[in-house]
């Protein structure tokens, strides 16, 4: 069986994709990798699932353009097999179409798989251009869990640029503790966790958000 037969054309189609997605972080000429995708307007009821959606996917765990990569890879590679395995069982394969479908839907879950450890590999800064220390005395939202003293819940905050960053928040205080949809100011950081007050508690810049 073929790479380029008439069945396999949606991985075939993956690889080349994947490969000029290679290409163009290598020469330079876009870098979409660093976006950072937001689940949603603060205060939305759906954006803590659709975050943690997003996080079961791995989405955030690493740049977009190496997610979507891996992605590719991993969905060729399993329709290949697919089709390899429905060869070999029923002497033909699938339709390129059931073969696809399928496969996209093995890939995601897999990707996420991958996609946690590789995050824990790669830089901590790859997806932003300014120093995660520069985050100190910006506004959070929290976005997934309740947030205690030696227990952090993942924040969305945005950086002077406007960027969204996702963040794991502890109280500054040890009797506080914060909520989905709270606001806090991150007042310091140690290590890959940052310390928080209530919104109430500091006066702000009106250009901190």
């Amino acid at each position: 069986m073929t790479l380029l037969a008439p069945h396999n054309m949606p991985f075939a189609a993956a690889l080349v994709i994947m490969a000029i997605l290679a290409v163009v972080q290598l020469i330079g000429i876009a870098d979409f990798g660093d976006a950072d995708v937001d689940a949603g307007g603060d205060g939305m009821p759906e954006a803590g699932m659709l975050d943690g959606l997003l996080t079961l996917l791995g989405i955030g765990r690493v740049p977009l353009t190496i997610w979507l990569a891996l992605f590719l890879f991993l969905f060729a590679a399993i329709g290949i097999s697919i089709q390899e395995l429905a060869q070999g069982m029923t002497g033909s394969p699938l339709y390129s179409w059931l073969a696809a479908l399928i496969a996209g839907g093995a890939a995601l879950p897999v990707t996420g798989t991958f996609a946690h450890p590789l995050g824990r590999i790669l830089p901590q800064d790859h997806t932003t251009a300014v120093s995660t220390d520069s985050l100190v005395g910006r506004r959070a939202t929290i976005s997934i869990g309740v947030a205690r003293t030696a227990s952090p819940a993942r924040a969305r905050v945005k950086d002077t640029h406007g960027q969204t960053h996702r963040v794991m928040v502890e109280p500054h205080e040890a009797a506080s503790e914060f909520h989905e949809g709270d606001e806090v100011l991150l007042v310091r950081r140690e290590g890959n966790t940052f310390y928080a007050t209530a919104l109430a508690e500091r006066r702000l810049s009106p250009t901190v958000n």
